[in-house]
């Protein structure tokens, strides 16, 4: 697992931008003050009801303190991302991140099995603050658990 301190590896992800279907270096999303969280997956409860919901009410907050972007991870396909993100009007608050092939979670070393859930590999709930590209706080939450990876609990530690 990636810890405080370390770089955050260099992985180049498929999302939906302004023109359609464009690829993404983590070296890019990473240039300044960001926070990350994963979810295990879009549209799922936790997720859709507290969550994603937390970062959008807090980005502003998020933003007075300096941080230049908030991203959500998920292991699901730039499709689902999208719709998720639509749904729930993150546009200039939350940039959706799709992971859809596990690639940039398994390389954080922060990967989960689901199958007994239905969801194969996904990524496990955290959230981590970093600057240029170094791990400052990551805070990764007990099986089951939505607490310490929130958007008030990180508000407290960048």
């Amino acid at each position: 697992m990636i810890k405080i301190g370390e770089k955050i590896p260099t992985v180049t992800l498929k999302r939906f931008g302004a023109s359609g279907m464009e690829e993404v270096s983590t070296d890019t999303l990473f240039r300044g003050k960001v926070v990350l969280f994963s979810v295990p997956g879009a549209f799922t409860p936790t997720c859709s009801m507290k969550h994603l919901p937390g970062f959008i009410e807090q980005a502003d907050a998020f933003k007075a303190k300096g941080v230049d972007r908030i991203l959500c991870l998920a292991v699901n396909d730039a499709f689902v991302m999208k719709a998720w993100g639509e749904q729930n009007k993150v546009e200039g608050k939350v940039e959706m991140l799709p992971d859809g092939n596990g690639i940039f979670t398994k390389a954080l070393g922060l990967e989960m099995d689901g199958s007994g859930f239905g969801l194969g590999t996904r990524g496990q709930r955290f959230a981590l603050y970093a600057v240029d590209g170094v791990v400052k706080n990551l805070q990764v939450e007990k099986p089951g658990a939505f607490d310490v990876s929130s958007a008030e609990s990180m508000l407290s530690l960048v």
